[in-house]
């Protein structure tokens, strides 16, 4: 399988710095906003948008946490491979808030369909953005956009995106295998 690479650690970084840029200028002090990071791939950019956050902008309470949608997916038991769940960490109410959902790729818009159900069972929020690595536009299955994003890509059916986050954040990246 034929693999691309589409961005690296220096690119994403930059990204980074960028969405965290938008955050700020969309949500000001983030009195009201709250930012969530989806299990499991999208932890991992959710604990980098929160270090640029913590180093660039230490004066910012930004109020997090992370949800597991797995019991809200629209294949939950369809299908013979067992899902196995991870942890929801939402230690309060997100009633009347605005909230950031992060994930790594946006692709059918499944994934982002079952974190907006499953959203609910924590309050009703004043709204709800998405923040991703990667879209995957032309490809949707639900209509989904996402409200802030690092790069847009156009692939082939078959194609496959993977991020892959170093711990030491000098060989993160983006590739897609054919």
């Amino acid at each position: 399988m034929p693999i691309k690479v589409l961005l690296e650690s220096k690119k994403i970084n930059l990204i980074l710095s960028r969405l965290v840029c938008e955050l700020i200028e969309n949500h000001k002090d983030f009195n009201d906003t709250v930012l969530i990071g989806l299990q499991p791939r999208g932890v991992f950019l959710f604990n980098e948008i929160i270090k640029v956050f913590k180093n660039k902008h230490p004066d910012l309470n930004i109020k997090s946490g992370i949800l597991d949608f797995t019991f809200f997916r629209d294949d939950f038991r369809r299908s013979e491979k067992t899902l196995s769940a991870n942890s929801s960490q939402i230690n309060f109410t997100i009633e009347n808030k605005r909230i950031v959902l992060i994930d790594d790729v946006l692709f059918t818009g499944r994934s982002i369909k079952a974190a907006m159900s499953a959203i609910d069972s924590y309050g009703r929020p004043k709204s709800i953005e998405l923040l991703v690595l990667v879209d995957r536009r032309f490809k949707r299955e639900i209509p989904v956009e996402a409200n802030y994003f690092g790069t847009k890509i156009d692939t082939f059916k078959g194609d496959k995106v993977k991020v892959v986050w170093d711990k030491k954040n000098i060989n993160n990246k983006v590739f897609i295998e054919s």
